[in-house]
């Protein structure tokens, strides 16, 4: 095994304070349908709506990810509480894993919404009595309410249990709307396929790209992206904004909890990027597109 690996960021001897804002429920509520809107909830969920429709990403409230209540323990609360949030349409799902696929959430969302879930997930949500879903092969596209849902590759793998490791797809997810195209890249290391979705689909509008859970590198470089690899993924999408996501909620790789945006900022500040061109959410902040 490796050495440890010396610190990116200097470590800071304070305990870990998540940056939390109260949620704008008139916004949330009643959001401007001609308009993008996003709301980060924690780790990979996201509120989207636009266009009068409610999206939720890889949707996980509980506070444990896992099985059994053993495991990753929640360091931050849901930027919304699941039962205060407004009607949701559609979920999006990009892999089993237990901090993306949570049972409690979905038993909480129930059948209401439709599901996107990538290829082979259709007998979980079927033993949950959910029916109302659409599984998608990676390119395989989707129309909801006038968007048009596009299945994108990922790097990554997927498991819920000791013997089913890849039985089931993962994936990341675009939205072509009238707004722009936004993507759900989920659980992801860096590679070519970032570029493969700029070529197919075109430029991005907004991407959401998770920043972390990245350490040690030896061991994640492949399976989740470190703040360089987000940054290099922007550039692949030309995305006009993208969003950092997957950090400061679940303690499941070897960096301090708030690494990931001071790590971004430096990564950044290095590229001589604006800020502003990869923004880092406060749970439970709306921001308007």
């Amino acid at each position: 095994m490796p050495d440890e690996e010396p610190a990116i960021i200097p470590v800071q001897k304070i305990p870990y304070v998540p940056d939390i804002v109260a949620p704008d429920y008139q916004r949330i509520d009643h959001p401007d349908p001609a308009k993008i809107q996003i709301t980060w909830i924690g780790h990979a969920t996201f509120l989207i709506q636009l266009e009068g429709i409610n999206i939720l990403t890889d949707p996980i409230f509980n506070n444990k990810a896992s099985p059994l209540g053993l495991g990753f323990e929640r360091k931050s609360p849901p930027g919304i509480p699941v039962d205060h949030l407004p009607p949701i349409h559609a979920v999006l799902l990009s892999h089993n894993h237990y901090d993306h696929l949570d049972l409690y959430t979905v038993k909480k969302l129930g059948n209401s919404p439709k599901y996107f879930i990538p290829l082979k997930l259709g007998q979980w949500f079927r033993d949950q009595k959910i029916t109302h879903y659409t599984e998608m092969d990676w390119w395989n596209t989707s129309m909801f309410k006038g968007i048009r849902v596009v299945s994108v590759p990922g790097q990554h793998f997927s498991r819920r249990a000791v013997r089913d490791g890849n039985k089931t797809l993962w994936a990341g997810w675009v939205l072509e709307t009238k707004r722009g195209k936004i993507l759900f890249a989920g659980d992801t290391g860096y590679s070519p396929h970032f570029r493969e979705i700029r070529e197919k689909l075109g430029p991005m509008g907004l991407a959401l790209l998770p920043i972390g859970s990245y350490r040690p590198r030896w061991f994640m470089k492949t399976i989740h992206m470190d703040p360089p690899d987000a940054v290099s993924a922007h550039k692949d999408l030309q995305a006009q904004q993208s969003i950092a996501m997957h950090w400061g909620t679940f303690y499941i790789a070897d960096e301090p909890l708030d690494e990931p945006p001071l790590y971004l900022k430096k990564t950044l500040k290095e590229a001589s990027m604006a800020e502003e061109s990869f923004l880092i959410m406060k749970f439970g902040e709306t921001r308007i597109f």
